[in-house]
């Protein structure tokens, strides 16, 4: 009892001294002079909307305002996310009015787009003071009836609402600026072509909100057209704006299913040629459509409903190019890798499932027919003849011949999805086959790995290959974070902007390879210490893991920092041989608690604002409004457990190490006997992988990810010890296969 006592505490203390080094909170933007956030305050705030507009559609001949604007002011990427999926014009209008994630239907479910988004065919009454207009009757209110059905309890008009006057160019504007009922305080069908009406309809009231038109031609010389009219309206939108005011272009959605990177632009006040960010992105070049809304209110110097809201104000952020060119080029090069991987994520991840899957029921009939029992083998199951011949061997003995090469896949297939990340290292993207690029940069680097570790000299010892892959693939997405993310962010292994869901720190694949690795790699190492050290091993390197993924600077994610708690405690536990007994359980969960506890507080005493997601879900379900997103987050699971290869991946591992590897046959009991410290770490894995799925809404992908990189490992590993049962009794013979001594 006083062991697994004092192994809990050193892992809680360990624990503890990261989150107090690493509190959790979403990366604030540095400026490069080390001030605080410029002041970007203004009386009037501008938004012009023009739904489709991207980056490639801007240059400094057919769109000159645009680019001058873009000169002067700040820019980024703006994802365009809503509660439905592609968003359309009407649905980006609603959107912005949220605040959060909304969509505009009358109808309960609202139709699915196949193609082209349906055309904006809002009906806008203009009233009879000439200057008002009216929705139809009690329509606005059934938008926000259905919205409140959604799990994001979204609620379209909270914007206009936050203010006293708005006016509305536009039917789009119109959408976005109407009140619960229905009323459009001020509104016209287009912009006057009297710059002085003009400018005395914009100084009426602090927000205006105009549609500029849509950009949705398929032809690029069609596009350059229809942004070139939209350029031109916010010409004359620039001529006529009041003083103090802060203009806001946004690309409010997409056009089609193809869906996008859009353009953001802000001018005004603090607003000074640099890069857009919030706390909800938390990377420089990149904010949300939802942002927007917080952004108004915070430039007016207004409060915002936060808990109404889901986005985060966008401020601006050093960094940017001083050619406008260059600098446009980072957004548009974003957008196209975004594109190029939706388009490959799928396909590379459905491939590694079967192949690996394929590749374990070819190793498990092997391993059966090719068991031997205390030296005899099982005559009813013969190999093939070619399958018996032998091969020259890492030791004295001989092995059968198709060991060597399974051993070969299996460490091939190991690093294939760090071999993925690795891929975004060159600008495959921006092939014309990029899809074939990045199929060959990724079975290059899967060649470099099984060449590289199948000449080092710790190919030789049982453990070696395990260890190296796994401390490879943990070192990869350790660098990868250390500078900046740039593998995971629209890397085909990493996560898409395009999905608004996550811009900076790690994903989900991310996550999955990072823990697997550094548990199993620290697992093999502790198995060469002495026994009474395996816990301080274990427990140091468990606890830095836990600052690389709870840091808000590198991997920002609270759930995955819990869950690899959980998993190292464990791991401690066990780690020096024994069974998992109850009171190892208790003391481990005691310290997993403690540790989240204090993750907990920490979070609590930041700004609201600034909290990470487990500081806002602990305040949702102190106020009573965490019944959304602990309903979010079961709908994310069950989403994500229908819909990705990573969960057959899982599912198909699972069955494969129980099936096969845990029968006498298999040999990973035989493993697990001599190599407790491995047996600690894999249990760390399955333990700590499934739990950041379940907290981050991911299901089995995690454990999928985790799978794909640990279980070809450990299949090598009792192949390995498999073949060697019979040296048990032979010591020379074992430290000779081994080089570890238990």
């Amino acid at each position: 009892m006083r062991t697994a006592r004092t192994r809990s505490v050193l892992v809680a203390l360990l624990a503890l001294i990261a989150a107090l080094f690493a509190p959790i909170s979403p990366a604030q933007p540095a400026h490069a002079d080390g001030d605080a956030e410029p002041d970007t305050r203004a009386d009037y705030v501008i938004v012009a909307g023009v739904p489709g507009l991207r980056w490639e559609d801007l240059d400094a001949v057919s769109t000159p305002t645009l680019w001058g604007l873009a000169e002067h002011g700040s820019i980024g990427s703006m994802s365009v996310r809503s509660a439905v999926t592609p968003t359309c014009p009407a649905d980006g209008w609603t959107t912005l009015s949220a605040g959060n994630y909304a969509y505009r239907s009358l109808a309960a479910n609202p139709p699915k787009v196949t193609g082209e988004c349906p055309q904006l065919e809002q009906e806008v009454i203009r009233g009879r003071d000439k200057q008002s207009a009216s929705l139809p009757p009690d329509e606005q209110r059934l938008v926000i009836f259905n919205n409140g059905k959604n799990p994001w309890g979204a609620v379209p008009s909270a914007l206009p609402n936050a203010v006293r006057c708005t006016v509305a160019i536009g039917v789009g504007g119109a959408i976005a600026a109407v009140r619960p009922y229905d009323r459009v305080d001020r509104y016209e069908p287009g912009l006057p072509d009297d710059p002085a009406k003009l400018a005395e309809l914009l100084a009426s009231c602090v927000l205006t909100v105009a549609d500029l038109g849509t950009v949705d031609a398929k032809e690029t010389a069609d596009r350059k057209t229809q942004a070139a009219a939209a350029d031109a309206q916010l010409a004359k939108l620039l001529a006529a704006r009041p003083a103090r005011s802060t203009v806001m272009v946004a690309g409010i959605s997409d056009t089609s299913t193809d869906q996008r990177l859009h353009v953001a632009v802000f001018d005004g006040p603090g607003w000074d040629s640099g890069w857009l960010t919030s706390a909800g992105t938390g990377r420089n070049g990149y904010i949300q459509l939802i942002d927007l809304a917080p952004t108004i209110l915070h430039v007016l110097g207004r409060p915002a409903p936060a808990k109404l809201f889901r986005g985060s104000a966008a401020v601006p952020a050093d960094g940017r190019p001083a050619d406008l060119a260059s600098a446009i080029g980072v957004p548009a090069q974003a957008d196209a890798q975004a594109k190029a991987q939706r388009g490959i994520a799928g396909w590379f991840f459905g491939i590694l499932a079967v192949v690996q899957l394929t590749l374990y029921l070819l190793l498990a009939w092997a391993m059966r027919r090719s068991y031997t029992r205390a030296g005899r083998a099982q005559k009813a199951l013969p190999l093939p003849e070619w399958m018996r011949r032998r091969s020259p061997s890492r030791s004295s003995r001989a092995e059968p011949f198709w060991t060597k090469w399974a051993e070969i896949a299996l460490i091939a297939s190991a690093s294939a999805i760090p071999a993925a990340f690795a891929a975004g290292m060159v600008p495959w993207w921006r092939a014309s086959q990029a899809g074939l690029v990045f199929w060959a940069l990724t079975v290059a680097g899967m060649v470099v790995v099984t060449l590289v570790v199948v000449f080092l000299p710790a190919y030789r010892r049982t453990l070696g290959p395990v260890g190296v892959v796994a401390g490879l693939a943990a070192a990869v997405v350790a660098l990868d974070l250390a500078t900046g993310a740039r593998l995971q962010l629209n890397g085909v292994a990493g996560y898409s902007a395009l999905e608004g869901g996550r811009y900076a720190g790690l994903g989900v694949v991310g996550l999955g390879v990072f823990i697997s690795g550094v548990l199993l790699a620290t697992g093999c190492l502790a198995q060469i210490t002495p026994r009474r050290r395996r816990p301080w091993l274990i427990g140091g390197v468990g606890a830095l893991a836990i600052v690389v993924v709870g840091d808000p600077f590198l991997g920002a994610d609270a759930g995955g920092a819990l869950a690899l708690t959980a998993g190292v405690c464990l791991a401690v536990a066990v780690c020096t041989g024994g069974w998992l007994t109850l009171n190892r359980v208790v003391w481990a969960t005691a310290a997993g608690l403690a540790v989240t506890v204090v993750f907990a507080l920490i979070d609590l005493r930041r700004p609201v604002a600034d909290r990470g997601s487990l500081g806002r879900m602990l305040s949702q379900i102190a106020d009573g409004t965490g019944g959304p997103t602990l309903h979010r987050l079961s709908e994310s699971n069950i989403t994500a457990f229908a819909n990705t290869p990573l969960t057959l991946l899982a599912l198909g591992s699972a069955g494969f190490v129980w099936f096969a590897l845990l029968q006498p046959w298999g040999g990973l009991k035989r493993l697990f006997g001599v190599y407790p410290a491995v047996r600690a770490a894999l249990t760390g894995v399955a333990l700590a992988t499934v739990l950041a799925g379940l907290f981050g809404g991911a299901a089995l992908n995690v454990a999928g990810a985790a799978a794909a990189t640990v279980v070809p490992l450990v299949a090598l590993g009792a192949l390995r010890v498999r073949e060697h049962a019979d040296d048990r009794t032979i010591a020379q013979e074992q430290e000779a296969f081994s080089g570890v001594v238990p």
